[in-house]
């Protein structure tokens, strides 16, 4: 079978792959947006979960078969079965997504309500509030589609395939070892990383479907120049040919100016705190089912047919989002965290006797690097030349974080306050805002 793609092109998908996709589990990301309420301002970006999952599917095999170019590995169909397992883990790694992708996530139940066998071990107490990635791993190993990749895929354990969406899922090693080298970690790293093919298919895509330019980056160069680094330890990681360190500097800088330009418009944000503010509500019903069969239900289009009935019903957040009566944009500041300061206009507006709403959306060059800090929060990429043999030399090779110096430039977090108000006081409170004098 073909997919076809506006953004790949021609996707091949073979039967066990199908079998899978056709799931409920799987067709429900048909219904479920790739960026949330972006189509409020970006009218084009109604694209789904559904296409950009198919898209990483083959993203991941095209990273898996480029880092891998000159490697042979001992076990006979060990290769075949590595490609497979990374294509299954790139093609459900969003499979527990929420309505409107991450709008929703603070309305989950705890992840010990999930029951998720594999995470016991990990979490004994199981005490905090469930994620999207909880879903995708309950899904994956405890679920009728667990049965379907049982039957399609005998030689890979789901297990297997989870834990390269979760790095720190517990899994016996022997699957991911070979001839001595452990390669669950570069494995995994194709599926989340700093250069992970789940950013490298969304940043193009919604680039592509909001019709803005800030996601793109050179895409086939980075592709060509991938490879992978054996550790004193054994274990293979991910590496970059050092002739890509620009290309991959371009790259953190379109995911940057995408969640500052688009992910954080003001328009689509208000939205979001919409949907919070209704479901902090003490009349909102919506839930979110731990139980996995019945998540199956739970979509955009079932999340917003219970908000047109809480409308009707008269709850007024709810009237608001299914009215497209949002709250509009009063006062705007960019800047770094310490920087802005929100409360004198906060107080002001309140002591006036206005609603308001008020945001802060933080923007940073890396999720995996804290800012300021050395310290990484993921396994290690290195840069490294992709076939030093071929010259008889010995590899040079570095931290990719020492190849570049945008961690130190971009180490400040970058933060946009917002205050909304409502349409009816937005004259009103303007007057508010221009009577505050701040101190210099």
């Amino acid at each position: 079978m073909e997919v076809r793609d506006p953004l790949h092109g021609s996707i091949e998908i073979n039967e066990g792959e199908l079998r899978v996709i056709d799931t409920r589990y799987f067709q429900r990301l048909r219904f479920i947006k790739q960026m949330g309420f972006s189509d409020v301002a970006f009218p084009g970006a109604t694209h789904t979960r559904y296409l950009h999952s198919i898209g990483a599917m083959l993203l991941a095999e095209r990273a898996f078969d480029a880092i891998f170019r000159h490697h042979r590995f001992c076990r006979p169909g060990l290769e075949q079965q590595f490609r497979q397992v990374v294509r299954l883990a790139a093609l459900l790694h969003d499979i527990g997504h929420a309505p409107l992708s991450h709008c929703t996530e603070f309305a989950m139940p705890s992840v010990r309500e999930l029951q998720i066998p594999c995470l016991t071990e990990l979490e004994p107490s199981l005490s905090r509030r469930a994620t999207h990635e909880d879903y995708t791993i309950k899904i994956i190993t405890d679920s009728e589609l667990t049965q379907v990749m049982h039957r399609h895929f005998p030689d890979i354990d789901p297990l297997c395939v989870a834990a390269l969406v979760d790095h720190a899922l517990p899994v016996a090693d022997d699957f991911f070892i070979d001839d001595g080298i452990h390669y669950r970690t570069v494995l995994a790293q194709i599926i989340s990383s700093e250069l992970d093919v789940d950013r490298m298919d969304y940043l193009r895509r919604d680039s592509y479907y909001a019709g803005v330019s800030y996601g793109n980056y050179d895409f086939n160069w980075i592709f060509s120049n991938l490879t992978y680094h054996v550790t004193d330890s054994s274990c293979a990681h991910l590496a970059l040919d050092p002739r890509a360190i620009y290309a991959f500097n371009d790259f953190l800088i379109a995911r940057y100016h995408m969640f500052l330009m688009v992910y954080f418009h003001h328009k689509s944000v208000v939205y979001e705190e919409m949907l919070k503010q209704y479901f902090q509500s003490p009349d909102a019903t919506y839930v979110i089912p731990a139980d996995v069969g019945a998540y199956i239900d739970v979509d955009d289009y079932q999340l917003f047919n219970h908000l047109r009935q809480e409308a009707k019903a008269g709850q007024p957040w709810a009237h608001r989002l299914i009215a497209r009566d949002a709250y509009r944009l009063l006062h705007e500041k960019h800047g770094r965290p310490q920087d802005i300061d929100l409360t004198p206009y906060v107080d002001a507006l309140r002591e006036a006797g206005l609603s308001l709403i008020a945001t802060s959306s933080t923007g940073d060059l890396s999720k995996y690097t804290k800012p300021g800090e050395k310290r990484r929060r993921g396994a290690a990429i290195y840069v490294q030349e992709k076939n030093p043999e071929a010259f008889q030399r010995r590899p040079q090779v570095q931290l990719l974080e020492d190849c570049t110096d945008l961690f130190v430039k971009y180490e400040a977090q970058r933060q946009i306050g917002r205050i909304y108000v409502s349409r009816d006081q937005i004259a009103r409170a303007r007057e508010v805002i221009a009577g505050i004098h701040l101190p210099d």
